[in-house]
C-alpha cells in the first residue's frame, strides 16, 4: 500500500518504461529500446482528494505522449499525471 498521498487531482501510476531486458541487460535512459517499450495501460497506485474519474486499482489509459512527472517513491519509479491526462478506465 503507497503511503504518498498526491494533491489536488494528480494521479501516481507505476513507470512504465522497460529498464531491464529479460536477459538481465540493464538499459539506461539513453538507449532507445527503453523508450520504445512503454504501455500506455497502468494501474492507478494513488489519488488526489479532487479526482473524481480515477480510483486506485483502476487500469487506466493515457496518451504515451503525456508529460508527467518521474518520481522515486519507496525505492520505486512512479510517473505522476493529472487525472485530466487519462483517457479512459477500465
Amino acid at each position: 500500500t503507497m503511503k504518498f498521498k498526491p494533491n489536488g487531482s494528480w494521479v501516481v501510476l507505476p513507470d512504465p518504461t522497460i529498464t531491464e531486458t529479460e536477459a538481465g541487460i540493464i538499459l539506461d535512459e539513453a538507449t532507445s529500446i527503453a523508450n520504445a517499450k512503454r504501455s500506455n495501460l497502468l494501474e492507478v497506485m494513488a489519488i488526489g482528494p479532487m479526482c473524481t474519474f480515477a480510483e486506485v486499482g483502476d487500469t487506466v489509459m493515457v496518451d504515451p505522449r503525456t508529460e508527467a512527472v518521474k518520481s522515486r517513491i519507496n525505492d520505486k519509479d512512479y510517473l505522476i499525471v493529472g487525472e485530466h491526462q487519462l483517457l479512459g478506465k477500465w
